[in-house]
C-alpha cells in the first residue's frame, strides 16, 4: 500500500511538473508571438517619404500564398489613384504581406472600404504589413489627404523627431519635434493628424498646419 500511495505521489508530482513546465514554455511561445510585430511609431508623413509605393486602392480579392516559411496573402486591389511609385511600377494590382498578424502581416477587408496602402517594391512586387501606414480611407483627416497629395513630399528632406520624454531639444535646422506621445497620450495624435513638417525658403523645417481658404498662403511656424 505503501508503494502504491508513493507510485500515485510521484505521478501527480510529475503531472504537476510537467504542467508547469508546458505553462511556462508556452507562457513563453505565446509572448514571443505577441511580441513578434513590433513597429516603431511613425508620423504618416515619414510612412510617405520612406515608402515605394502610395496608392488609394480597393480591395478585392485575396489568395494565400505558400511563398516563405510561413506563408504569404496576395491581395488583388483595384488602385483608384497612385500618389508616389510611379517609377517603380505604373499600375499597382497586387499587394502581398505576410500571412501571420504575428510577422506583421496586415489583414484588409475584402469589397468594402477603399484604403491608404504603403508599401515597398521587391523584385516587381508590392509588400505591406503592420509596420507600414496603411489605413482606410475615409479615416484620414484633410490634412492628411492634402499631405499625400502633396505636402508630405513638401518635407521628405526634414526629419521628424520623436519626442517620447522631456526635455526634448531640435539638434539641427532640418528637424521638426513631434510631440504626440506627450501631449495626447498615444497615437495618433494632432501633429500625426493635422500637420506636415515642411522645409522653408530659408532651409530650415517647420510645422505647417493647413489654413482655411480664406488664408492659405500663410504658414504658421510657431504651431504646435
Amino acid at each position: 500500500q505503501r508503494f502504491d500511495a508513493f507510485r500515485i505521489n510521484f505521478k501527480m508530482k510529475s503531472c504537476l511538473t510537467l504542467l508547469s513546465l508546458l505553462f511556462i514554455f508556452g507562457s513563453q511561445h505565446v509572448d514571443k508571438l505577441t511580441e513578434a510585430c513590433s513597429c516603431a511609431l511613425s508620423h504618416p508623413q515619414d510612412a510617405y517619404c520612406n515608402s515605394d509605393i502610395v496608392i488609394r486602392a480597393k480591395v478585392v480579392g485575396k489568395k494565400p500564398l505558400k511563398d516563405g516559411p510561413f506563408g504569404t496573402m496576395r491581395y488583388t486591389v483595384k488602385q483608384m489613384k497612385m500618389y508616389k511609385g510611379f517609377n517603380k511600377i505604373q499600375h499597382v494590382q497586387h499587394i502581398y504581406t505576410d500571412a501571420s498578424e504575428s510577422l506583421c502581416g496586415v489583414k484588409f477587408d475584402i469589397n468594402k472600404y477603399q484604403y491608404l496602402i504603403t508599401g515597398r517594391v521587391y523584385d516587381g512586387k508590392v509588400y505591406t504589413g503592420l509596420c507600414n501606414f496603411n489605413e482606410r480611407w475615409e479615416r484620414l483627416s484633410l490634412a492628411q489627404k492634402k499631405g499625400i497629395n502633396h505636402r508630405y513630399q513638401l518635407g521628405c528632406n526634414c526629419r521628424i523627431k520623436p519626442c517620447h520624454y522631456l526635455p526634448c531639444f531640435v539638434t539641427s535646422k532640418n528637424e521638426c519635434l513631434w510631440t504626440d506621445m506627450l501631449s495626447h497620450f498615444g497615437y495618433p495624435g494632432y501633429q500625426s493628424r493635422h500637420y506636415a513638417c515642411i522645409q522653408q525658403k530659408e532651409g530650415y523645417c517647420s510645422w505647417y498646419r493647413g489654413m482655411t481658404s480664406r488664408d492659405k498662403t500663410t504658414i504658421n511656424t510657431t504651431d504646435p
